[in-house]
């Protein structure tokens, strides 16, 4: 099953969000504001086949980051554990990805992130700008209208204004 248009996914996810956000509050005769998974949804482009594994190895170090596990696959609530592991251990049944994964992918995975490549993907996961190269990045938020993701936020400072 494929998304037929862009945005067609998370218009989706948005709907099932809100349903089940709306049915949950319902259920516990409560009252609340904002989703129940606040955050947990992230979506923005990626250049290369590179630029992806390396947005999956930042989702993957997650816990490792956190300092919750010595090792990223021992992390049992993570994708790379239930990969790992057999589907009817896990109860999961997670989805391919779009290419096969490195033959060192753990020993990639368990390596610290250096710092530049830590702070883009931060940027990109908290304000949805595409992740590649400078030039791809300006090229691509120009073709898509996502300038927006690039600039800081707030109005832009009048002639004058001081810092």
């Amino acid at each position: 099953m494929w998304p037929q248009r862009d945005g067609d996914l998370s218009a989706f996810i948005r709907l099932v969000t809100l349903t089940h956000t709306q049915r949950w509050h319902a259920h516990r005769q409560s009252a609340g504001t904002g989703h129940l998974y606040q955050g947990r949804f992230k979506s923005f482009v990626v250049q290369t086949d590179a630029h992806f594994l390396a947005v999956c190895r930042y989702v993957e170090r997650n816990a490792l980051r956190a300092n919750l596990v010595e090792r990223a696959e021992d992390w049992r609530w993570g994708s790379l554990w239930c990969h790992r592991s057999n589907e009817s251990t896990t109860g999961l049944q997670l989805g391919g990805w779009p290419m096969d994964r490195p033959r060192n992918w753990l020993q990639q995975v368990n390596e610290p992130q250096n710092g530049a490549e830590l702070e883009a993907l931060r940027r990109c996961v908290t304000r949805g700008s595409p992740y590649g190269s400078e030039h791809w990045i300006n090229a691509t938020t120009r073709k898509l209208g996502l300038e927006s993701t690039l600039r800081p936020r707030g109005r832009p400072k009048l002639a004058g204004e001081g810092p």
